[in-house]
């Protein structure tokens, strides 16, 4: 299966179940690479309207970091740790705590 077929069905996924997050999370990380724009909209889209949706906050803190978006990437990290500890996820709380504390080492940040 080609790239624009899988874009082609994610997108049929959106249209018809567009109040779940997976679809939108599953189009942004195959556009990540291909069209920058189109994924900070659909990382930006989930974060707001999905805030609950903890698998985003990992690949989105790594995708604005990437953009050079160092703020949101911190902020993204930072919610996503809190999001795990109050959602009782050990595995992602840890994943996220050790991710964000690389981003702060490799970015020279507190």
């Amino acid at each position: 299966m080609g790239y624009l077929d899988r874009l082609r069905i994610l997108r049929d996924f959106i249209d018809e179940e567009p109040e779940n997050p997976f679809n939108y999370y599953a189009l942004a990380l195959e556009l990540r690479e291909k069209d920058v724009q189109e994924a900070q909209k659909l990382f930006d889209f989930l974060l707001e309207k999905h805030s609950d949706y903890l698998p985003v906050y990992f690949p989105s803190a790594h995708f604005y970091a990437e953009l050079g978006q160092l703020e949101k990437a911190k902020e993204t990290f930072e919610i996503g740790i809190d999001l795990a500890i109050e959602q009782n996820e050990q595995k992602a709380q840890k994943e996220l705590k050790n991710a964000y504390q690389n981003f702060l080492f490799e970015n020279d940040l507190d």
